[in-house]
């Protein structure tokens, strides 16, 4: 048995968040998420909020990336807008958790991020 770690966090470039090969879980591809946080008020004031403070304080929580067990896609899974405005200032890297999406549940790696995925 594994003696419990905490929760695995890397750096990723930002570069990655693009749709061959870090994609959007909640929209078919990036500039879809783009659109939408521009058109709606909320989204865009968080949006805003965010171009704003990362500049100054940096990434504060880490964006959550996603793994299908079944294809080995890599999604963000949590932090969409985070994502989005990472993009927007071209931040050079970013910092992440990371976990399997299998069909019996989720649980946050301890272990290092599987970066053999993005190659392909």
């Amino acid at each position: 048995m594994r003696a419990a770690m905490g929760r695995y966090q890397g750096w990723m470039p930002t570069a990655l968040l693009r749709d061959d090969a870090i994609r959007p879980t909640e929209y078919g591809r990036w500039a879809e998420a783009h659109r939408r946080f521009e058109r709606r008020e909320k989204d865009a004031a968080i949006l805003a909020d965010l171009l704003e403070s990362i500049p100054r304080q940096g990434l504060r929580v880490p964006i959550l990336l996603g793994i299908s067990d079944r294809y080995g896609d890599v999604y963000v899974s949590d932090g969409h807008h985070r994502s989005v405005a990472l993009r927007t200032l071209g931040a050079p890297k970013f910092p992440f958790h990371w976990h399997w999406i299998k069909t019996f549940g989720v649980r946050i790696e301890d272990r290092p991020f599987p970066y053999y995925l993005l190659d392909r």
